[in-house]
């Protein structure tokens, strides 16, 4: 006999198909953008493939302004900013699970609402702040900033990783010996690595990406970072579209590897605890 044709199953994989292939396409258009000269650069019929590969665009980035500096004080300001807020999100969160006071369920319910606050309107104070503090053009207005606006939503990430792991394993370590802060480092946050991970892997994202606070905060060339940078290939009468694709290639390389290395974390975070105890 035959074998019928699967039609739901094969529906999925077509419909699973064209959605990456969507998905994927102005990451590819970004990178053949980045491989052209110049002057093929819109071409009409539009081309797939670049009929001359080049590297210019990636040479000049760096020939023509200081990038691997941007690299460096991109990486400096999302990983100082995505420790911190992981610090303060953890011992946050472990209060918010563990701890029951006066306030608690106002405390969460604040910590949303600040999700919904455009920044900008925080902006004329934060620029203020930073003036008095003579922090303008420096990389620790980034970073304090960065760290102020990823502990609200990584508090309530980490609250809820808490809240998945039983009060008996802290229980259990206190009674063999531990103190509260003993249990805590000892115990429940190797238990909790994977949703650790996924946590900085979130916040280091954010900070990595944000423009418009580092555009108000940041004008001194050697203090820009990668998207301030970018943000600079955009002029007046033209757009550098082959200088600004090459840079975001090479932006992305740091998340991807971040990505590509703690997958097994975000993972597990994404599903520790579905079944709890």
């Amino acid at each position: 006999m035959r074998k019928l044709v699967n039609w739901p199953l094969l529906a999925k994989v077509i419909f699973l198909g064209g959605f990456l292939v969507f998905s994927i396409f102005p990451l590819y258009w970004i990178l053949i953008t980045s491989l052209k000269p110049r002057e093929d650069m819109f071409t009409f019929p539009l081309k797939y493939w670049p009929e001359t590969i080049t590297f210019e665009n990636y040479v000049n980035i760096f020939e023509i302004s200081n990038f691997g500096v941007y690299i460096f004080n991109s990486l400096i300001v999302a990983t100082t900013a995505g420790l911190l807020s992981l610090v303060i999100a953890m011992l946050g969160g472990y209060v918010l699970a563990r701890f029951r006071f006066m306030g608690k369920n106002q405390v969460i319910f604040a910590f949303f609402i600040t999700q919904m606050i455009p920044i900008f309107i925080a902006l004329a104070p934060l620029y203020l702040l930073m003036s008095n503090l003579e922090l303008l053009n420096r990389l620790p207005s980034l970073f304090l900033i960065y760290t102020v606006m990823m502990i609200p939503f990584c508090t309530v990430i980490m609250k809820s990783f808490f809240e998945r792991i039983p009060p008996s394993l802290e229980e259990a370590a206190m009674i063999d010996g531990c103190s509260r802060i003993g249990a805590l480092f000892k115990v429940i946050f190797p238990v909790m690595l994977p949703g650790i991970a996924a946590t900085f892997i979130f916040a280091f994202v954010q900070c990595w990406n944000e423009l418009f606070l580092a555009i108000m905060f940041i004008d001194k060339e050697e203090a820009k970072t990668i998207p301030v940078a970018m943000n600079s290939f955009i002029t007046k009468f033209d757009i550098d579209w082959g200088a600004m694709s090459a840079a975001t290639v090479i932006s992305v390389i740091p998340t991807l590897i971040l990505f590509a290395v703690g997958q097994k974390y975000i993972v597990e975070g994404m599903t520790q605890g579905s079944i709890k105890g």
